[in-house]
């Protein structure tokens, strides 16, 4: 923090004092005021809104304790440092009941003078980056809550429990925003300060798992050159986010219920346990209820996962949010690209409105994001959204709704085909498919130009 940004009241009616602090203050680049009593001490403080008081108890006119009350009763937002003679010890700790947030008595070392400012300005800007945090929170993640009660009643319930210490389990689709209520939650919690680790459990395979969750010790392995911390490690004093928690193996469900009974785990190839002070949030798109039922899940780990339960709805099912959220991502999109992109036509916003959505916000951000890619003017048009089909509707009753679907895919697959110079691997990109599947699929579906 720059200092000159920063502004000190000082506030004494004893002038040696008064110059000693502020000399020191300016000598250090502050930007310093002054006040030789009560009075104006107060008047200062609403004038100039410092963001630091030194004050004095014993002053004439008013004191610093009816100063402090004053601050207190009309809700001012100013650090106060009390300073206090040695026979006054006890009016400081009074005044820091008041409010204060510390002293320091006289006569006073400067170096003092000098640790104190620093612990409030590591404060302050702990502060502000908490409120800047918080603003950007709401910022980024605004577009998820749309205006949608059931929305709206999800943020509710992730502020109350996001001070808690409980387990908070996500349900819902792919896409319908589950990470991002897990962020905020930790966001808003007392862990805020905390690293924020999100492990996607569906991507790796079982030993990679154990590995990147629980660390391993140097030689646990083939290829274990070195000690290495896992996820849950890293989470220490944070929220661990466990995605696609439905999909781990019977083994790792036994080790992750141990980690939420007693917060301690092994390294892999490790001989002790290792505490840890962790939040875990996880998510699923299964029916936990189904895999416990088919011997896949773990009822004691759902149980101890699922003390919290929040169901995101799918994006279908919030369709007054589609036009909210599709006009949000236009004017993001639209700046990042540096395009002049401003509204959509009612056209395409009536294919947006009746397609089904899949793969709900995740999908449509994506086909937004092209659609931007490809408008030419300043209206988003339906030929600009190709991947959607504006016609299926028309097309299913005749073709069956198996046959409808291959057709589908059959002309997705040659529009992404068409538009990037027949390039799989470019398709694959823009289809947002892995470069293996879409082959599969070219040859499955016969397709050959």
């Amino acid at each position: 923090m720059n200092n000159s940004l920063i502004k000190i009241l000082v506030v004494d009616d004893d002038p040696d004092i008064l110059e000693l602090i502020s000399d020191r203050l300016s000598v250090n680049g502050f930007n310093v005021i002054k006040a030789a009593n009560g009075l104006d001490a107060l008047n200062a403080i609403k004038k100039e809104d410092p963001t630091i008081v030194f004050l004095d108890l014993q002053m004439p006119k008013m004191s610093g304790m009816d100063v402090l009350k004053t601050i207190k009763k009309e809700g001012i937002n100013v650090t106060v440092i009390v300073i206090s003679a040695f026979g006054t010890i006890e009016s400081a700790v009074e005044a820091i009941k008041e409010g204060a947030y510390d002293f320091i008595v006289k006569p006073f070392d400067p170096t003092h003078l000098e640790v104190v400012i620093n612990k409030v300005i590591e404060r302050e800007g702990l502060k502000s980056a908490k409120e800047y945090l918080s603003s950007q929170l709401g910022e980024r993640y605004r577009f998820v809550i749309g205006n949608n009660p059931k929305m709206a009643e999800i943020v509710e319930m992730a502020k109350k429990v996001a001070n808690s210490k409980s387990t908070v389990l996500l349900l819902g689709e792919s896409g319908t925003g589950k990470e991002v209520i897990a962020r905020a939650i930790h966001q808003w919690s007392d862990r805020a300060r905390g690293p924020f680790v999100p492990v996607n459990c569906v991507a790796l395979s079982e030993n990679l798992l154990e590995s990147e969750l629980f660390g391993h010790e140097k030689g646990a392995f083939t290829g274990a050159i070195q000690q290495k911390k896992g996820k849950i490690e890293l989470a220490d004093s944070g929220t661990l986010f466990l995605d696609e928690v439905g999909d781990i193996s019977p083994s790792l469900q036994a080790k992750l219920l141990r980690i939420l009974q007693d917060h301690e785990f092994e390294r892999v190839g490790g001989t002790r346990y290792i505490k840890v002070d962790i939040r875990v949030v996880a998510a699923t798109n299964r029916d936990l209820n189904k895999a416990i039922s088919d011997g896949k899940f773990r009822e004691d780990l759902y149980y101890r996962l699922n003390v919290v339960n929040i169901k995101m709805p799918a994006l279908r099912d919030r369709s007054d949010d589609i036009s909210i959220l599709a006009e949000y991502f236009v004017n993001k999109f639209s700046i990042e690209m540096k395009k002049e992109v401003k509204k959509i036509s009612s056209e395409a916003m009536n294919i947006l409105l009746q397609y089904h959505w899949p793969g709900n916000i995740r999908e449509l951000q994506n086909v937004i994001e092209r659609g931007v890619v490809l408008c030419n003017g300043s209206t988003l048009l339906p030929e600009d959204l190709p991947l959607l089909p504006s016609t299926a509707a028309q097309s299913m009753p005749e073709l069956g709704f198996h046959n409808a679907i291959k057709e589908y895919k059959k002309n997705l697959i040659r529009e992404a085909l068409k538009r990037n110079s027949g390039s799989q691997a470019k398709a694959a990109d823009y289809l947002v498919l892995q470069r293996t599947y879409l082959s599969r699929l070219i040859k499955e579906l016969d397709i050959n130009g």
